[in-house]
């Protein structure tokens, strides 16, 4: 039963899951207090899309004015090589209605603005036990600033704390029992200044299958590019020994980068905000146990691969106001009717992660093949009725409003 005196929610998080989902409870009537570990907001910006399942929850969140597409009319989009070849390609495909080219923070500056006043939000803070009842969660907090830890009561906890989520290890178990590894490596940052021989609204991919390596810069309207490296690797754990800028010259240093790898290279040397993080995706029977529920990357990481991350961080949080509000006074089925509706999507959103990876970051000539039909084969007779069907069902799944209710 859900009643006033346990409508108030803990969200640990704050990232754009845990903001969108501390705006969406807010909407219905919840008391959400947001809990991040970091001592203040995230200020880095990498490469992301928004679909039009994002799009539209960021709408009814109150967030679309702050989600604009910052993708130039004029981009060119080069395939490149070290010694400075390029040759302009199409690598989105020609897809109407297509995703929205954006930077990380474009969407959590977005999140943070349309976040009411009133919501209680406290930095330098993490959970350290959580235990629940039928009617509630006791949740100790250890403010890491100040040393100190107090024990709250909640009517509902929401994990929105990312990949190796706190809150799923806490009550769901070991990080292993969920985590699934697709063997590569992901880099990620934001550059101080254009590339050379770039305007700064360019895209360029430097393709190296043979090494299982690639790297992509992503050109903005009016704001700076950015960057995502990226490789195979068969020793996940290895790849965590040295700083990222180091690693990264180990990985694409057996031969003379080139003006351009070598200026992304120096950028990383200098980078203050990097991701650098193994590509895994989270499996998960149940987003959900009992009073403590997990949203986002926490729930169901579909890797930077996908594309979708941030489309379904949005919708899962939208939907989850929904059905709140659906359902007051049954907790049980308001996360039992959310993960049955949610969870055929973002099913779909994981299984384009594998096929997507080969195209960031194709391994070997096979791959290379695939990638060559699908940015090259939309004209050809037959191959390209398959290719024009792959895309528009793309379209339709990722567009859809799953949120919708």
């Amino acid at each position: 039963m859900t009643n006033e005196q346990n409508r108030r929610a803990l969200i640990v998080g704050m990232g754009i899951s845990g903001m969108a989902t501390a705006i969406r409870l807010r909407q219905v009537g919840w008391e959400p207090v947001i809990v991040e570990r970091a001592p203040q907001r995230r200020t880095g910006g990498y490469f992301v899309l928004l679909w039009g399942s994002g799009r539209a929850s960021a709408e009814r969140l109150g967030m679309g004015p702050g989600v604009t597409d910052r993708s130039a009319p004029d981009t060119v989009h080069y395939e490149v090589d070290r010694r400075g070849n390029r040759i302009g390609v199409s690598i989105l495909g020609n897809l109407p209605n297509g995703p929205r080219m954006m930077r990380r923070n474009d969407v959590e500056n977005a999140a943070f603005q349309a976040l009411p006043d009133d919501v209680e939000i406290r930095f330098s803070t993490v959970p350290t036990a959580i235990e629940q009842d039928a009617d509630g969660v006791d949740v100790t907090l250890h403010d890491t600033a100040s040393g100190d830890s107090v024990t709250e009561r909640f009517g509902l906890v929401i994990g929105a704390d990312g990949l190796r989520s706190t809150v799923r290890r806490l009550v769901f178990g070991p990080h292993e029992r969920y985590m699934h590894p697709l063997g590569g490596i992901t880099c990620a940052f934001q550059l101080s200044k254009p590339l050379p021989g770039l305007a700064q609204e360019d895209t360029a991919v430097l393709l190296e299958p043979d090494d299982d390596r690639a790297m992509w810069v992503f050109g903005f309207q009016e704001e700076l590019p950015t960057v995502m490296l990226t490789y195979r690797t068969k020793d996940i754990d290895a790849e965590f020994h040295l700083p990222p800028a180091e690693r990264l010259r180990q990985v694409f240093g057996d031969r003379p980068a080139g003006k351009l790898l070598g200026a992304v290279l120096d950028e990383a040397d200098r980078a203050e905000d990097i991701l650098f993080d193994s590509a895994e995706q989270v499996h998960m029977d149940s987003w959900h146990q009992g009073r403590v529920v997990l949203v986002g990357d926490s729930a169901w990481c579909v890797t930077l691969y996908a594309g979708m991350g941030v489309s379904a961080g949005l919708a899962g949080a939208d939907l989850l106001g929904s059905m709140l509000l659906r359902h007051p006074d049954d907790l049980t089925r308001a996360l039992t009717e959310w993960q049955r509706t949610l969870r055929p999507s973002v099913t779909e959103w994981q299984g384009s992660a594998e096929g997507l990876r080969q195209w960031f970051n194709p391994s070997g000539r096979r791959e290379m093949l695939m990638r060559f039909i699908w940015t090259r084969g939309e004209g050809w007779p037959v191959v390209g009725r398959w290719v024009r069907n792959y895309f528009l069902r793309t379209r339709v799944l990722r567009n859809a409003d799953v949120a919708a209710v």
